[in-house]
Parts: C-alpha cells; structure tokens; sequence
C-alpha cells in the first residue's frame, strides 16, 4: 500500500456510504430504508451532543415523572424521546413508533411504510455518574396499507419480521452498529466531521467466552437453576462484568465473549425486559453476529409479542455460554 492510500484508508467509509453501497441487500429497495436509516444516525447525534452538555446544564437527574413501566423518568429520557420523534417525523418514512416513554402507539405520517420501535435512552439513570448508555431500535414494515390508521397488528410484530436493528453507544466513544440481517456492522463518530465512520466491518462474536453479565444483588430472588449457573461460571473463575446499562453489556460482551442475563425474580416473574423494543433488536444483532438470544425455552425472535410494553426474561450472548445456561434451567 502507498503513501496516498494509507492517508485515504484512515478516514473510512462513512455511514451514508455505506448505506447507499448495500442498498441493494434492503427488502422492498427504494431508498425509504436508507433514509430512515439515516434519520436515526442524525438523532444519535443530536442526542450524543446533549448527553456531552448534561453535566454543564440542567438535564441530568430526574424529571419527576413515572412512565408507564412504573420507572422514574430522567429528563435526558424525556429530551431523547422528543428528539428521536422529531427525527423520524421531519424524515417522513415512519408511520408509528413504539417507546418505552410513551403509553400508546405514535402516530406520525400514515402514508410512509415502517414502523420503529425503541428505547430512547436505555441506561439514563447512569448519566449522573458518567456511564455509557445507549439507544436501542427495531424497524418493520407495516401490515395494514399505507393511509390507513395503524393499528396492534403493525407494531407487534415476532422479532423475526425486523427489516433492521440496532444500538446507539454513547460511551468513550460513540458507536452506532445495526444489522438489516445481511451481518452486523459498526459505525464510530468522528467528532471532527460530524460523521459516523465505519469502523467495525461483519462484527463476529467469540462462540463462547468468560464473561457473565447480570445483578447478582437480587440472586436469592432467581430461580434456582439460574443461581446454578450463576455458581458455575463461578466455579469456572468466569470474569463478572456487569454496568447496568443493556447496550453496555450487551456491546462487551459481543466483542470479547460471554453472556448477559436478566432473569425472572420474585418482583419481575415474567422477566423485566421489554421484548418489542429492547430484546429484539438486540436478539437480531445477536444472532446476525453469531450469538444466540433466548427466554430460557424460547428463541426470543419466535416470541408472539401481545402486548406493546411486554416483559421477557433474557439470556443473550455466545452461543455455547448460552446452551450452558440453558442446560441449568
């Protein structure tokens, strides 16, 4: 390689790029994807440059209100949901959103074709201490023709009909990966440009690892074969790795191997993760990746969600960490 191409290589293929070279691989290909695509990227910005002002301004900490999963909204949830709404509105390829900051489905161009699900800010009540946080996001297409009112059968939708998904990392840097189920990549911000640069090309997880994930505070409220496996990574000397923020762990644990779980307790006994807008996406980039997401008997993208905001007890990561668990249930 010459002078000239080692000085092109360092600045990347830019998101955009990107998008436009693998349009091809997009269902129904006429450039909505790709926009809206692109709308979210641009949210991501704009919500990347509020998390960097929150310990200059008066939106960390919380806003005084409970959404509808009886959680205590931050106002950087709140800021996220407006800004990601507008985003997808001004964009005009989405008729409805799902959020975990809303009660009811919302509404916003009933001509155009998809339909996002996501969790604005998952992990925002770690912006106070400077933990990463992240955006979670699921795209289908609409059942019912466009113009029509949309309707349940639209948003709950199996995790199987996601056209695409992803994860916006706001940590030591920011990384927006997804996947339209053609291998999962990921993009770094490039603070000088304003630009999402591909930086992780067909990320690929370990098929097993060393890691686990999840809250041993509340071990003697699981199940007993999760408290099994819990004392075998132990016994193992697995490494125990737990941030509290969903995209976080997930992010980790993908790249270097392991597992993260979120099981049923005697508070959640249905689980406490939400299967239309966080567990789905996160399943498809798992498996994409070469990882596995599962509710203990369930591939999590076989689930018939009956609820917007419905509950699910998750194990995601490495596919042979993940079989152990199960074997433990």
């Amino acid at each position: 390689m010459n002078n000239k191409t080692l000085v092109g290589s360092t600045i990347g293929t830019t998101l955009d790029r990107f998008i436009n070279h693998k349009q091809a691989d997009f269902p129904f290909a006429t450039g909505e994807l790709s926009q809206l695509l692109r709308d979210i990227a641009l949210a991501g910005k704009i919500i990347n440059l509020e998390i960097n002002k929150s310990g200059l301004l008066d939106i960390a900490g919380a806003y005084g209100a409970v959404n509808v999963q009886g959680e205590e909204q931050q106002k950087l949830d709140v800021i996220a949901n407006v800004r990601f709404i507008r985003a997808l509105r001004n964009g005009g390829q989405v008729c409805a959103i799902v959020s975990e900051e809303d009660d009811e489905i919302v509404e916003i161009n009933a001509d155009s074709n998809y339909v996002v699900a996501m969790d604005p800010l998952d992990g925002s009540s770690n912006i106070d201490v400077n933990v990463s946080i992240g955006t979670i996001f699921s795209i289908y297409r609409r059942v019912t023709d466009p113009g029509e009112h949309v309707t349940k059968e639209d948003v709950l939708q199996k995790g199987d009909k996601q056209v695409a998904a992803g994860y916006i990392l706001y940590g030591s840097s920011t990384m927006m990966v997804y996947t339209t189920g053609h291998g999962v990549n990921g993009f770094t911000l490039e603070p000088s440009l304003g630009e999402f640069v591909l930086s992780h090309a067909d990320i690929q997880s370990p098929e097993d690892g060393q890691i686990y994930s999840v809250n041993e505070g509340a071990y003697y409220s699981f199940e007993q074969g999760v408290q099994d496996y819990i004392r075998y990574c132990k016994e193992e000397r697995y490494s125990a790795r737990y941030i509290g923020s969903l995209v976080s762990d997930f992010h980790r644990n993908m790249f270097k191997g392991g597992i993260y779980l979120y099981p049923r307790t005697d508070k959640s006994p249905n689980g406490k993760l939400r299967l239309v807008y966080e567990c789905n996406a996160l399943a498809f980039i798992a498996e994409q990746s070469g990882g596995m997401a599962t509710d203990g008997e369930n591939r999590i993208m076989s689930l018939d969600p009956l609820e917007l905001h419905q509950r699910t007890q998750l194990l995601i990561g490495s596919t042979a960490m993940v079989k152990k668990a199960v074997s433990f249930l």
